[in-house]
């Protein structure tokens, strides 16, 4: 998938961030398989970044676009095919069913889009240790459990690009490593895009692109 970002800028984003930004208002190219880390302290409007290009907001100038489609002009047909085939995500705010459990939360992306069979849902839970809440609650996990099974949601549908807003916030060193070296696997096996966003340039991610927002 290539993506183009061509001179996006929020529409209420300061004058002063915007012209000091490496992303905004600029023309940026992602190919397949790259690495992109944006690195952007609070206020620079990283979270809202993730959202324009999922789609869920379009408080922007400058255009957004997927293998030369633009993704203000999509449908809602179109935007929920990208969505389930092309583009996935791990939320800051994870966007979990906490009543429902683990496995149900995960579950969902799968059998919208299936590219896996129900195993690997255990096989990822083992490998990121939550192997033993799958029959839980959301609502009984740590925000850092919470954090793996919204990683282990994102890798049960097929993606050309995905994108993640400080997905290890949480966890520690090593989990944040297992969790990445799961993500950098799955993507290999797609030759898909990653694209992390963060507070600071995270050295294990090993990114082909640093942009500072």
């Amino acid at each position: 998938m290539h993506v183009l970002i061509d001179k996006l800028s929020p529409t209420f984003l300061e004058k002063e961030k915007i012209l000091s930004s490496g992303c905004w208002n600029k023309t940026l190219h992602f190919e397949a398989a790259e690495r992109i880390h944006i690195v952007a302290p609070s206020g620079r409007g990283k979270t809202s970044l993730i959202h324009f290009l999922y789609g869920m907001r379009k408080d922007y100038t400058g255009s957004i676009l997927f293998d030369n489609k633009d993704v203000k002009e999509m449908n809602a047909e179109s935007l929920a095919t990208l969505r389930s085939h092309q583009l996935s995500i791990i939320f800051q705010d994870l966007k979990l069913f906490p009543q429902h459990t683990v496995k149900e939360n995960i579950e969902v992306k799968r059998n919208l889009a299936p590219y896996y069979n129900a195993k690997s849902i255990e096989e990822m839970a083992t490998i990121l240790g939550i192997a033993s809440k799958l029959s839980k609650p959301v609502s009984t996990c740590s925000y850092g459990e919470q954090q793996r099974i919204a990683i282990i949601r994102s890798l049960q549908q097929p993606f050309d690009f995905l994108v993640m807003d400080e997905p290890f916030s949480h966890l520690d060193e090593a989990n944040r490593h297992k969790a990445m070296e799961l993500i950098i696997d799955e993507a290999s096996k797609r030759n898909a895009s990653l694209l992390l966003a963060d507070l600071e340039q995270r050295d294990y991610f090993k990114a082909d692109k640093i942009i500072a927002l």
